[in-house]
């Protein structure tokens, strides 16, 4: 999958749609995500790390989804230490740059290490462990690292996203291409979101590229918010998408709220070193703050509220959840993801006709006191998915 995307853009050639097709094959036999990390708390810190490393090493965005997903995978099955997470998060980016980059743009170990001194990252690695650790999660995840992630739908469902048909405000599209590469940034922003929020996990990898790109469609205003052209390519329908694309939003909306409140706040700022710096001005100054005219909630909130309860109750649980502020920088500690209730996430995630089997209900915080947790060792020839497995030794110790 990867040698074929680097060769030409796939999703405009003649075996697309076979290619579309296998990635949905595949999807299905993704093994279930259930937030049983012990370390979940730092998992925001970790992905956001892969994020600026994989943007330093000019990575492919299936390159740096897949290393995510692969972090993901392992942090949910182990219990690791936070050192030891280091290591991993290094092996699970160069396994998924070899997977789906050329061989010149794979990182080298001196460039990862100054990256990692740049980071703040007090891990020196080394060309033994991290072999090790390569070993260790091909065998976990049995040399099989063909992972659908959102990622690897999004060009395809974007290389639609635009008709002729479609509306701008209201008004018929003069510019395509121009409307097409707009549209583009904003699915890239969300798919961008979709990664830092470990509830995104629960849906698969294309409902979420689809919802990306009706998210976009929505925020830039242009009708219909779906196509039946996009239903019949993704196989999902406005009612399958709906509480993704809600829980988008609202996270879309929250990023507003932050940047407007940093706006006044660098505003203020200004104007009391203005009102400092002149005393024969007026003592006291009034600043008027322009607030966005734009709220997509706002504007869809009659549409998304003919859903079932179930759907608006996680959604409201995930607006509550996106109050909590959220770290600014990379180091700026340890998760900005929320924990929300998987009970709800199970009866209403799915519509009946594509049910996934997660192993539900459970509560997050109460699971991680009462689910097994393993040690790491350097034994292999044991399947990541067959089951829990305990190891003689350690690997990560000290």
């Amino acid at each position: 999958m990867g040698r074929k995307r680097m060769e030409e853009q796939w999703w405009k050639g003649e075996l697309a749609a076979d290619i579309h097709q296998s990635l949905r094959m595949k999807e299905l036999k993704l093994p279930v995500y259930q937030a049983h990390s012990p370390q979940i708390g730092m998992r925001r810190y970790f992905i956001d790390l892969l994020s600026v490393l994989s943007t330093r090493c000019n990575l492919c965005p299936t390159a740096r989804h897949l290393a995510s997903y692969l972090l993901d995978l392992f942090m949910d099955r182990y219990d690791i230490t936070v050192k030891q997470l280091h290591v991993v998060s290094f092996a699970c980016l160069l396994l998924a740059s070899k997977f789906e980059e050329k061989e010149d743009k794979v990182p080298k170990l001196e460039h990862l290490n100054n990256l990692a001194c740049m980071c703040n990252v007090s891990t020196e690695l080394n060309k033994k462990d991290l072999l090790r650790m390569e070993m260790l999660l091909l065998e976990n995840f049995n040399w099989n690292l063909c992972l659908p992630t959102p990622a690897h739908y999004i060009d395809y469902y974007l290389y639609v996203s635009i008709g002729e048909n479609d509306l701008h405000n209201g008004w018929p599209i003069t510019s395509l291409t121009k409307i097409k590469a707009f549209l583009e940034k904003y699915a890239y922003y969300f798919l961008d979101f979709s990664v830092q929020d470990h509830t995104f996990l629960h849906f698969r990898p294309s409902l979420t590229a689809a919802a990306c790109v009706c998210a976009s469609r929505i925020c830039m205003q242009i009708s219909p918010a779906w196509t039946a052209q996009l239903e019949l390519l993704t196989c999902y329908s406005w009612e399958h998408l709906a509480q993704c694309i809600e829980m988008m939003l609202m996270y879309y909306e929250n990023d507003i709220k932050e940047a407007s409140n940093t706006k006044k706040h660098v505003t203020i700022q200004h104007q009391e070193q203005e009102v400092a710096g002149n005393l024969s001005h007026q003592a006291t100054t009034q600043v008027l703050f322009q607030q966005s005219s734009y709220h997509p909630l706002a504007q869809h909130s009659a549409t998304l509220s003919q859903f079932q309860p179930p759907v608006q109750d996680l959604c409201s649980a995930y607006r509550d959840s996106l109050q909590a502020p959220r770290p600014s920088s990379l180091l700026a500690g340890s998760a900005g993801s929320s924990l929300l209730s998987h009970t709800a996430l199970q009866t209403s995630l799915w519509p009946p006709a594509q049910t996934l089997p997660i192993q539900m209900p459970i509560a997050v915080q109460m699971a991680l006191g009462a689910e097994p947790r393993h040690c790491i060792s350097t034994a292999y020839g044991s399947s990541y998915f067959s089951g829990h497995h305990s190891y003689a030794a350690g690997c990560f110790d000290g």
